[in-house]
């Protein structure tokens, strides 16, 4: 299912919102993230984005992400790979499950880290904006690959 499905905010008040022009590069990546169903690095997004705009180059690609991250449109993460991945932010806070043998991202809602962000906000006095929980382990698939329920891993 796409993120952000629809555009119920559209990409034009986003933008416009802030000093920046809105710009049809600009609102082609944006639509393009917020219609991706997984996260996507910058050379994915690249590819994508060059199928409908062949003047669209990599460097827009980077600078735009940039500016999507600064202006709190978009999510950065590091996930196992060396490069980041991008999601549009969502008002859903969630966190994610990291396959390292085939590097697939599963999103999930963990309840828990909500009451731990205000338990720890109130005793540290902090104000928590954000909370990121990432799980590293093996998908179904890759369990199965090496060898069995627990990854070949004695119990």
């Amino acid at each position: 299912m796409p993120r952000n499905s629809g555009r119920e905010v559209s990409i034009r008040k986003l933008l416009g919102g802030t000093s920046r022009r809105v710009t049809a590069q600009r609102e082609l990546l944006l639509e393009l993230l917020r219609q991706s169903p997984e996260h996507v690095d910058a050379e994915e997004l690249y590819r994508r984005a060059r199928a409908q705009n062949a003047r669209m180059s990599l460097s827009t690609v980077y600078r735009n992400l940039q500016l999507f991250k600064e202006l709190g449109l978009v999510q950065e993460h590091h996930f196992i790979e060396e490069h980041h991945h991008y999601e549009v932010k969502s008002g859903r806070e969630h966190q994610h499950l990291l396959c390292v043998g085939c590097g697939k991202v599963v999103e999930f809602v963990c309840p828990m880290s909500q009451r731990l962000k205000e338990d720890t906000a109130r005793k540290y006095k902090f104000d928590i904006f954000d909370v990121e929980v990432r799980m590293l382990g093996l998908c179904p698939d890759c369990r199965q690959k090496r060898g069995g329920e627990n990854g070949g891993r004695d119990a």
